[in-house]
């Protein structure tokens, strides 16, 4: 059986779930940051071993130690793979670039972000010129769509053969573990309330649909936008004056007991981006069984399959976008068909079990290519 190391910095919701999916496949050790450590535990598959160290904040300089630290618990381990999530850490980056070459445990590594994106304010200065370093010292790289897999062959040079593209799973079925079971019990879903929901900066396209609300709202008396999420000052979005009656703000960090009930109540998520990745929020969407109206640019352009389990709008259209949403808000077959097509997508390709046995795939070519080599 192979023996993963699987290390991160962040990504937490996702790192957890494909831990638990390789656990299946594999011997699994998860290196996780120790203020992460007990949250989690709960929902570790009992057969992965846990290892935490202690993450300091990201611009001091103890991370050197932290990092030194980790690299010992590498070596001891001496694990056939040393799988990595994206870390937004420059320290990290660096630590990769003055390792001598070549790097002695086959290193893959999950790209979640090829490019800062706009108006992100929580990555620190150079980090989006650092994590190209992790680019051409992992041995292979992957990411969740094509979009991303062509960005790095044809921008960065990455070879074709070290990009393998694996789905990002869902997530809302990790959340509804934290959920406390008499909620979970009574909750319903409102067929005319929205959900907007994650960090809250300029790409997240928010703009766009406090715009499109009015035009709802002529239509849809009764809609309703919930705002769940921690970034820029909402107040911007609302002039004075403007009727607030329709929205409810939760500018705020939102508990992981909380996450599955607001997605779970709502009819849709909304995700009118303007640029993407990829959505670790249509990743809860979809374990939840609910619908995504998503932006049709990067990313979320493969991850929502348009009539089948979300809707695509064009970005930076605040029109259409209230067009389809009334659509959608006014056709409750339509919400139950989108609803189960979101379902069937967790069985499928979003599906954990699926997903680790294709991460299987990669780390045994990876290490027959050590091996060769």
């Amino acid at each position: 059986m192979i023996k993963v190391a699987l290390l991160h910095f962040c990504f937490e919701d996702y790192t957890v779930g494909l831990a638990n999916g390789l656990a299946k496949f594999a011997e699994v050790i998860l290196i996780h940051p120790e203020q992460l450590s007990q949250r989690y535990q709960q929902v570790l598959d009992p057969n992965i071993k846990t290892i935490s160290f202690w993450k300091p904040r990201i611009r001091d300089p103890r991370n050197l130690r932290t990092l030194y630290q980790i690299s010992q618990i590498v070596h001891q381990l001496a694990p056939d793979v040393l799988h990595v999530q994206e870390a937004n850490n420059f320290w990290y980056d660096l630590s990769l670039l003055f390792q001598r070459a070549p790097i002695r445990t086959p290193l893959v590594t999950t790209i979640h972000d090829v490019f800062r994106h706009p108006g992100d304010r929580d990555l620190v200065f150079g980090s989006e010129y650092t994590r190209r370093i992790a680019y051409h010292r992992s041995h292979h790289l992957i990411v969740h769509t094509h979009f991303l897999q062509r960005v790095l062959i044809e921008q960065f040079q990455v070879p074709a053969q070290q990009v393998s593209v694996i789905p990002h799973g869902e997530l809302g079925s990790l959340y509804q573990q934290f959920a406390p079971m008499e909620v979970a019990q009574v909750l319903d879903r409102d067929p005319h309330t929205l959900l907007f929901f994650g960090r809250i900066w300029p790409y997240k396209g928010l703009k766009y649909l406090v715009e499109a609300m009015p035009i709802v709202r002529r239509v849809i008396p009764t809609a309703k936008l919930v705002i769940a999420g921690r970034g820029e000052n909402l107040t911007q979005y609302f002039p004075q004056g403007c009727d607030l009656t329709p929205y409810e703000q939760l500018n705020q960090f939102i508990p992981f007991e909380a996450v599955a009930g607001l997605f779970e109540r709502s009819a849709a998520v909304v995700l009118p981006y303007i640029e993407s990745s990829q959505s670790g929020v249509a990743a809860i969407a979809y374990g939840t069984g609910t619908p995504v109206i998503a932006s049709d640019i990067g990313g979320l352009a493969e991850m929502v399959h348009h009539e089948q389990d979300g809707l695509l709008v064009p970005p930076a259209d605040s029109l259409t976008l209230a067009q389809s949403i009334i659509r959608l808000l006014q056709d409750r077959a339509l919400q139950a068909h989108l609803q189960q097509g979101a379902l069937m997508r967790c069985q499928q390709d979003l599906n954990w079990t699926n997903i680790a046995a294709q991460t299987i795939q990669v780390y045994q070519k990876v290490c027959f290519s050590a091996i060769v080599t």
